[in-house]
């Protein structure tokens, strides 16, 4: 039986023998007949840090997923210029990009787009071309990356922003740019739909955290399998499960905050919030999840949080390492507060800091026990 809206994605043609369930027979263990492609277009404007972020996933690794080492996936080709290392857009191995062609002519089916990098306005000059991805075989001249994404966007079964860059246009994207850079939202629209209902899936971080980009990847094609709901997103096109919390709400340095301690330099365990730390407002999970294997995050190393992965950045958080605005009064009614609390814990400490007056040696005993015989 086809997925329907309420639990998967849109319903799909039982005929379709790419995407209906496969049944007790098949070998893919999931809800597909044949492998489900990944193709990667890395060739927006970015500097390659969040595929390279990827390489350090290990809840999952990209590695546990393309050689289907969980249960219930379906069978993944990636094709990642990142891993492809026998080729490059034109030559090599394999002719990496006529992956992509094969899409286009809709020879490829399923397959998930991953876009990494901002979508530059190719409208807005007379010639040339702000970034591309391959050549067209009939002109020989490079296909932008926007044609691209005209092209093999009504094909995908799903597409996938990954880092700030993609999802809402970052530093790219900042006032006085000259390329009308945007994220894949602002160029498909916030309400585009996949062929199979999906909205556009946003992965922001500069760059993505690492296990934020695997699980989702992971969440979309067990999803394609037929054995996840559809996925949970905010107003931001974020996954919900990843992005509700502040970094404030996970950071170890929280409970400084509370107490009105705030540090004024680098290289002490206070809060960093009047050092320029915007963690009480951002919606990242990097202080509870850490960077890699649980180890690192910005703020947990000593580090203050810029912003990265929210829509307005990064203009709405510049100029960086100056106060927040509003900082100045939520610090100061902290400081007030926290003093008085520090003060009250201090008297409650120096109580609990010492041992009971009946542990010791003697011949009595002063615990209060009475013997009931």
């Amino acid at each position: 039986m086809a997925p329907t809206d309420e639990r998967h994605m849109k319903p799909v043609p039982d005929e379709d023998p790419t995407t209906r369930g496969a049944g007790a027979d098949s070998d893919t263990g999931g809800g597909t007949q044949g492998p489900v492609h990944v193709l990667w277009i890395n060739a927006g404007l970015s500097c390659d840090g969040d595929s390279v972020s990827l390489t350090a996933a290990m809840q999952p690794s990209i590695e546990e997923i393309v050689m289907g080492a969980l249960p219930g996936l379906p069978e993944v080709r990636v094709h990642w210029p990142l891993i492809d290392f026998e080729s490059g857009p034109e030559q090599g191995a394999d002719t990496f990009i006529e992956w992509f062609h094969k899409a286009d002519r809709g020879e490829l089916e399923p397959f998930l787009l991953v876009i990494e990098g901002s979508i530059p306005n190719e409208a807005i000059k007379e010639e040339g071309y702000w970034c591309g991805f391959g050549n067209d075989p009939n002109t020989g001249q490079p296909i932008t990356t926007s044609e691209w994404i005209d092209r093999l966007a009504p094909k995908a079964l799903g597409i996938v922003a990954t880092g700030t860059c993609a999802t809402y246009g970052g530093i790219h994207a900042m006032a006085g740019n000259p390329t009308g850079a945007m994220g894949v939202p602002d160029y498909l629209g916030w309400r585009w739909k996949s062929k199979a209902g999906l909205p556009i899936v946003c992965v922001p971080g500069c760059p993505v955290q690492p296990d934020n980009m695997s699980e989702t990847l992971l969440y979309l094609l067990y999803q394609v399998a037929g054995q996840a709901p559809m996925i949970p997103l905010d107003d931001a096109l974020r996954p919900k499960w990843l992005f509700s919390a502040t970094v404030h709400e996970g950071c170890d340095r929280g409970g400084y905050y509370e107490q009105g301690q705030f540090t004024e330099h680098y290289g002490t365990p206070e809060c960093l919030v009047k050092i320029g730390c915007w963690g009480p407002v951002v919606q990242c999970n990097v202080t509870k999840r850490g960077w890699m294997d649980g180890i690192g995050g910005c703020p947990n190393v000593g580090g203050i949080c810029i912003g990265c992965t929210m829509p307005g950045f990064p203009d709405k958080f510049m100029p960086f390492m100056d106060e927040p605005p509003g900082a100045l009064l939520s610090t100061a009614a902290s400081g007030a507060y926290g003093a008085a609390i520090r003060r009250l814990r201090g008297i409650t400490r120096k109580t609990a800091d010492k041992e009971p007056s009946w542990r010791g040696k003697g011949r009595e005993l002063h615990t209060g026990y009475r013997p009931t015989w």
